[in-house]
């Protein structure tokens, strides 16, 4: 089996093969208006608050196995940038049960596994409204992901979560949406900063391929909304 292939394998081994889901999605997982400390920004979620909630609304309907995290989708300002760059932002956990496999990778590796199943899943779908893409103020894009590293070893530890950042400039992710570049593009020219638990681990160097994973996978036993169409 080549490595991407032993990737793929431990990574869908620990994936949660059920899901269940509410109604609708709550509009909490938008940052509030009144949160934003600049005009930009505000002036940015004020023109665009209905892509906000259509691209909440389409990872809540079409990717059930993962959670936005509350107040985590709007823009924001990357801390590693000095201006008031706004980048249109999502961060998401996804529920997986620790893999010993998959866990006993290279944490480049494992990072490498889940940029390459959603990094580019994620940007389409931050690009679905030609008027937010359009939009001169915006900036580039960060995805945020976290998942299980770890389950409690010993009565009163906590489980140990892995989360990758990573964030797009707008013209980097715009020409891999016109596929004039490949996601293995977007990840050696993206800076991806990689945390294990709480503890920083810097900027990573990931290798990426294209994993149609997240247009493919069903959940068992889960049925999408009527009226609701997953691309």
């Amino acid at each position: 089996m080549s490595g991407k292939g032993t990737l793929a394998a431990a990574l869908a081994a620990c994936l949660l093969l059920a899901a269940s889901a509410w109604a609708a999605p709550s509009e909490d997982r938008i940052l509030a208006l009144d949160q934003y400390t600049t005009d930009k920004g505000r002036r940015l979620a004020t023109a665009h608050g209905r892509a906000l909630r259509a691209l909440n609304a389409e990872i809540y309907h079409c990717m059930p196995w993962v959670e936005v995290q509350k107040s985590s989708i709007g823009f924001f300002r990357p801390k590693h940038i000095a201006s008031d760059s706004r980048y249109l932002s999502v961060r998401i956990y996804v529920e997986q049960d620790p893999s010993p496999a998959f866990a006993a990778l290279r944490v480049e590796e494992r990072a490498s596994a889940m940029f390459s199943r959603y990094v580019g899943a994620l940007l389409r779908r931050m690009n679905e409204d030609a008027a937010l893409a359009g939009d001169p103020a915006l900036d580039g894009y960060t995805v945020i992901l976290e998942w299980l590293k770890q389950m409690p070893r010993a009565q009163g530890e906590r489980p140990v979560h892995e989360t990758i950042a990573v964030f797009v400039d707008k013209a980097l992710a715009l020409e891999y949406l016109g596929r004039r570049r490949s996601i293995t593009d977007v990840a050696a020219h993206a800076k991806v900063r990689g945390f294990d638990g709480e503890a920083g681990l810097g900027d990573l160097r990931l290798a990426a391929w294209d994993d149609n994973f997240v247009s493919t996978y069903k959940v068992a036993n889960y049925q999408v909304e009527a009226g609701v169409t997953c691309r």
